[in-house]
This record gives C-alpha cells, structure tokens and sequence, in this order.
C-alpha cells in the first residue's frame, strides 16, 4: 500500500508539474518540450530529487507516447498525398538527407562512436520537429504562405524516411548478423509498401470498419488496433513507431478527423510523459562536457536546414523573402531526434547527453530562426546597400562632384539612375 500511495503522489506531481511548466512555455511562446526535458533532468538519475517509485509507469507512457505520435503524425496525411510529396519533393528530399545527416555521422566518428553511432547522430541531426514546426506555422499565421506547402512537403520525406530508418537503426543497436539485418529492413520495407497499398486501394474500407458514431468507441477501437500493431511491429524488429505510422495512414476521411481531435489531448500527456521519461534516463552531470559539441553542431545543422528550405522553395518558384521563411521554420528538432536518441542509448550511452543537449538548443532557437531569419537577412542587405551607396556618393562628390549635378540619369536612386521601382521585387512570396 505505502508503494501505491508513493506512486500515486510522485505521478500526480509529475502530472500536475508537467501542466504548470507547459503554460509557462505558452505564456514565453515557445515549445514545451524543452521544459519537459529539464524537469526529466532534475528528478531523474543524478538529479535534484531522484523519483524511484514511478519509473516502471512512466516508462510504459512513455512508449505509448511515442506510438502515439506517430499515430498522429500518420493521421496527417493521407496515402495520394504521400505518394505525390514523393514525386514532387525527392529531390528536395535527397538534399535534405545529404546536408543535415551528414554533419552528425561525422561528429559521431569524430568523436570516436563508430558506425551504429554515427547512423543514430545521423537521424538525429536529419530530422526536424514537426510538432514544433506545425506550432511555428500556425502561431506565426503561415499556413497560408505559397511556401508552406514546400516546408510540409520536406517533412513529409523526413517522416516516410523514418519508416526505413527506424528498422535499420533498431536492427543496428541490436547487433544483428548481416542476414539477419537485411531481413528484417526487407521485411520494414515490404510492410510499408503493403501499408501505402492498402491505405491507396482499401482506405475507404479500413476507416468504414472502424468508423463509429459513439467517440468512446471510436477511441477504443484505434487506440487498440494501433497499440495491436506496434506490438506485432516491434516483435517483428521493424518499429513499433512505424507500425503506428502505418495505422495513421490507413485511417482517411471522416474517421482520421475525428481520431485526431479525439487522441490531441491523449497524444499531448503522453507525448509530455515521454519526453521526461527521456530526461529522467539521462545523469545531467554527462551533459556539460558535451555542451560545447552540441552548440557546434547545432550552428552547423541550423545552417544547412535552413540551406535545405531555401533550396526546396526555389524549386517551387518561391521569391527570396519565402525561400527564407521555408528554411528558418525547418530548424527546430524535437520529438523524433529523441525517439532516435532513446533507442540507440542502449548500444551508445554518450548519445543520450549529447542529443538532449542539442535537442535542447534547437528546439529553443527553432521559432527564433522561423520568425527572424528573413527579417534579419533583409536587415543585412539593406544596411551593405545603403554602406554601399554611401561610399559610392561620397566618392562621387570628391571627385566629379559638379558633373553628377549636371547628369540628369544620377538622380536620386544613386549611381547609373536606380529607383525604387527598379528593386527587385519578391512577387512569388506573399509579404
């Protein structure tokens, strides 16, 4: 009994705790995440006050939190909409892949992890937060902009990347023969394809049979099938995430509508217990030394994501302005480097500080970047202009001074008659 009433108590702080940290990152603007990190930290192992009883709970919600992510996440997007971000956005994906994965695998070498350390930093420099992007786009009211549609054509190749990469890493970490390893990829893939098909031919069908007018039922029947098949996943060694993913999809119309407004807040609680059960794992004290290499690479993959969002909408035929926006909105990263982090830890414990560290700074600077990285090249530009034209007219009057005033074509605009009407205009972004 003394064990339950310790249980009831500490879960009901980490509960109630978990609310009071969340309006407080509302009330700042930004995403919770980090604050449900730092407070994993603090109760956790090294910890300020180091919470034993509830372990083995918050480690079953956690699990549950990460499925049901990705159950959201699949809920997203429908099968046609898959299929035609492929066929639009590869290119834009490949890029993505090249500039943002690469930076990690070769810290990771660097720093002496070797190969299954390397392919976890690599998924965890990669991938972006779509949590925190989906917030930054609505908060910011961009769901409209004309480079919208790039940003969340990106993260849709990260996702679908995730239903290939996830197998390949569990199968790593677990150190399995080449044969073996080969199997169970073939056997992701395989499984993903029959998912798309399904979801393509049958969707209609799967949705009808869960379908129902009473939510409770509607709750009982997706929260069931989809835990259902994040255990026939997980004991096939392709994912349980993935497994979820794949039930998202399958849902379409109607009934993926309802499930998302009806799981939000369920995806919400445990998504939080997740990420201090995450933090809980990690000894603060491993973070420190690593705080440096986490700052680095965070400067370096902000960079290339926000190289990757220009890039991406100037393929679409985004103007300047919206080519910045696309790559500033795509810094953050959150729950998916986390999920990758908590499942190489078992194979490389010096990914977990490192990884909450980075998640840590990028997660915080992701809405900065969204909101001023435009802005603040513009600035930029502005200012070396007006340098420019400064130094040119200072040179002018020095030199030829009564032959400028003579010249009817050195009007205001400066040297060679620029106006304002002949600046470049952004007309393929909206302002």
């Amino acid at each position: 009994m003394h064990d339950t009433t310790s249980m009831l108590i500490e879960l009901g702080l980490i509960v109630l705790g978990l609310g009071i940290v969340g309006r407080l990152a509302g009330r700042l603007g930004l995403s919770p995440i980090p604050l449900y990190l730092l407070g994993g930290l603090a109760f956790g192992q090294g910890g300020l006050l180091p919470l034993d009883t509830v372990e083995g709970f918050i480690e079953v919600g956690a699990e549950i939190g990460v499925i049901l992510l990705l159950l959201m996440l699949g809920l997203e997007y429908t099968a046609p909409e898959l299929v035609s971000s492929l066929r639009e956005q590869y290119p834009s994906g490949l890029v993505d892949l090249l500039l943002n994965a690469t930076p990690g695998a070769i810290a990771a070498l660097l720093l002496g992890w070797g190969p299954v350390g390397a392919l976890a930093l690599a998924g965890i420099t990669y991938i972006s937060s779509s949590g925190v992007v989906a917030k930054v786009l609505t908060e910011l009211d961009r769901l409209g902009n004309r480079e919208t549609p790039v940003v969340l054509g990106v993260l849709v190749i990260e996702d679908l990347a995730m239903a290939v990469y996830l197998p390949v890493l569990t199968t790593a970490v677990a150190g399995v023969g080449l044969a073996s390893g080969s199997l169970t990829v073939a056997l992701a893939l395989f499984t993903a394809g029959v998912a798309l098909y399904v979801a393509l031919r049958h969707g209609r069908v799967i949705s009808k049979a869960v379908s129902s007018d009473n939510p409770e039922m509607l709750l009982l029947v997706v929260l069931g099938l989809t835990l259902l098949v994040a255990g026939v996943a997980q004991e096939l060694q392709v994912s349980a995430a993935v497994g979820a993913f794949l039930v998202g999809i399958a849902l379409s119309g109607e009934v993926a509508t309802t499930t998302r407004r009806l799981f939000t807040p369920l995806r919400d609680l445990f998504a939080a217990v997740f990420f201090v059960f995450f933090g809980l794992s990690t000894d603060p004290t491993e973070i420190p030394p690593v705080l440096a290499t986490a700052l680095l690479l965070a400067v370096i993959t902000a960079g290339t994501k926000i190289a990757t969002g220009i890039y991406a909408a100037r393929r679409a035929g985004i103007g300047p302005r919206g080519r910045l926006r696309a790559g500033g909105v795509l810094v953050a990263r959150g729950e998916f480097s986390i999920v990758i982090a908590g499942l190489a830890a078992a194979s490389e414990p010096r990914v977990a500080p490192l990884a909450t560290a980075y998640v840590l700074i990028l997660v915080i600077l992701g809405p900065f970047t969204a909101r001023w990285t435009e802005p603040a090249v513009r600035w930029t530009r502005e200012r070396r202009q007006a340098r420019r034209a400064g130094r040119a007219e200072r040179g002018v009057d020095g030199s030829d001074g009564a032959k400028r005033s003579a010249d009817p074509a050195a009007g205001a605009g400066g040297p060679g008659g620029a106006t304002a009407a002949d600046e470049p205009r952004d007309s393929a972004s909206p302002v």
